[in-house]
């Protein structure tokens, strides 16, 4: 179940990656679920400095919600929490189903479907445009209706529902610069798991009383559960065990199909047909992870960091599969486009400044006289001999 958000997510995420110049532009869709007057998604850009704080303020936030927990009556936080879940969740739903529509439903059943668009200006300048359809308002309402039957009836099955929607869009938005940076952000996030479930009981205290879809449970024992027995143990996931390892899977990603085009620069570059080996590695390597900490749960009957094994699943699977295919320098090396605008401005901006700077320090030229082209007049000739004759010493007496 954990796996299906990830796989879905990162090939969301390529609908992110700007399109490189020798790349023939994208046909217009003439789809009514898909907006074609962007090309590239909007996304979040996580640099090598949110990750190094990543888990300083997620231990922050995870401590806060702890002492929440312990003197705040739960009546007002289910209520915040249910209105702000009841939000998102509906919006999470229906992103989620629309992206599932794209690919599912042929564009002959479509035909009927009218596409009608708004845009809001500002001084004769568009300031946001979107697309929409009947089908939008549809997935609305069942994302709408799904949340109000979880808010009401807390099934689990509809949580998971939710929670899945959850990763999936967050795989989406949420972009690593480079793998330097997902490196660092697993590593830290892998301390930050040992230390609040090992050594503290606030994770699982959260966990656990935290009445919202931000986690997958299932029972422990599947059929003695469906047979009615009483008293069966739920496992739960978080969903950072499946957004932060997903997010690294979503870069293997992005780096095969930049490889690829490098490779062979052909074709669509939106096309999804091309070599997967990083993205194989870490996706395979991510579900080893993650049935290794379902084995070490069930064995030992107590809350496992998940991230204890799933950070080295994916840090050591990217790292060999570079090392056998020799490209352990572009891997590093890679970062994003937006990363690779910023350091050519930067460039830019630097050059400039030193040009602008040696000109400020450098001597100013002293003017030099040019001999007048008119002729002098006799006074002023006899000035001038006055004025270069030698002066005459007295002889003393």
């Amino acid at each position: 179940m954990a796996v299906a958000p990830i796989y879905a997510g990162s090939f969301a995420s390529l609908t992110g990656m700007k399109r490189p110049k020798n790349a023939p532009k994208k046909k217009k869709s003439v789809s009514p679920l898909e907006d074609s007057d962007d090309e590239d998604s909007a996304v979040e850009t996580l640099s090598a400095s949110d990750a190094w704080m990543f888990p300083v303020m997620g231990s922050g936030v995870l401590f806060s919600l702890y002492m929440v927990f312990r003197y705040v009556d739960k009546k007002y936080i289910d209520m915040m929490i249910a209105g702000y879940f009841g939000i998102m969740g509906t919006l999470a739903v229906a992103k989620t189903g629309l992206m599932i529509a794209q690919k599912t439903i042929p564009l002959a059943l479509l035909g009927p479907v009218k596409k009608y668009k708004m845009a809001i200006a500002c001084e004769g300048k568009d300031v946001y445009r979107m697309s929409f359809s009947v089908i939008h308002f549809l997935l609305l309402i069942v994302g709408g209706a799904l949340t109000l039957y979880y808010t009401f009836t807390k099934q689990w099955i509809v949580s998971n529902l939710l929670g899945l929607a959850f990763s999936v869009n967050a795989i989406q938005l949420l972009n690593l610069d480079s793998f330097k940076t997902g490196m660092i952000l697993l590593s830290g996030l892998f301390f930050y798991d040992v230390f609040w479930v090992f050594g503290t009981e606030v994770m699982v205290t959260v966990a656990k009383g935290f009445d919202a879809p931000i986690k997958v449970i299932f029972p422990r024992d599947v059929i003695a559960f469906y047979q009615g027995v009483q008293g069966i143990s739920f496992a739960m996931l978080g969903l950072g065990d499946i957004v932060i390892p997903g997010i690294f899977v979503a870069l293997c990603l992005r780096f095969d199909r930049h490889q690829s085009w490098l490779a062979n620069p052909k074709g669509d570059f939106r096309s999804t047909s091309f070599a997967k080996p990083y993205f194989t590695a870490c996706f395979i390597a991510y579900f080893l992870g993650l049935v290794t900490t379902m084995a070490v749960m069930h064995f030992f009957q107590a809350a496992q960091p998940a991230l204890l094994y799933l950070s080295p699943a994916c840090i050591l699977s990217v790292l060999i599969t570079a090392a056998i295919r020799g490209e352990l320098s572009a891997l590093f090396a890679y970062v994003t486009e937006d990363d690779e605008n910023k350091e050519a401005e930067k460039k830019t901006t630097s050059a400039s400044s030193k040009k602008t700077s040696s000109r400020s320090q450098s001597p100013a030229k002293k003017p030099v006289a040019e001999p007048s082209s008119t002729p002098s007049s006799p006074s002023s000739s006899k000035k001038t001999a006055s004025k270069r004759k030698p002066k005459s010493t007295k002889a003393s007496s």
